[in-house]
C-alpha cells in the first residue's frame, strides 16, 4: 500500500496559533502538542485521500455495484450466510 507522505522527511519548525487556553489545558496534561497535531493532520490527509479516491472511482464503483445487483456475487452459492 502507498503511504501517504514520506515518513522519513525531515521535521520542520512551524508556528501556529492557537486558543491560549486550549494551550494551556494542553501543556497542564503533559500532551506533546506536535506528535498530536501529527496524528491529526494524518488523519485528516487519509480521509481526503480516501474522498479524492472514491470520487475518481465513483462510475466505477456504481458499474460494479449494479453487476453484483443483477448477477449476484462469485460463488454466492457457497456462501453459509
Amino acid at each position: 500500500m502507498q503511504t501517504l507522505y514520506d515518513l522519513n522527511a525531515p521535521k520542520k519548525p512551524t508556528n501556529l496559533s492557537l486558543n491560549s487556553d486550549l494551550l494551556i489545558r494542553i501543556k497542564a496534561l503533559n500532551i506533546n502538542l506536535s506528535a498530536t497535531l501529527e496524528q491529526a493532520l494524518r488523519a485528516k490527509l487519509a480521509e481526503n485521500e480516501a474522498d479524492k479516491w472514491a470520487k475518481e472511482n465513483k462510475r466505477a464503483i456504481k458499474a460494479y455495484n449494479d453487476f453484483v445487483e443483477k448477477n449476484g456475487l462469485f460463488a454466492d452459492e457457497h456462501r453459509n450466510f
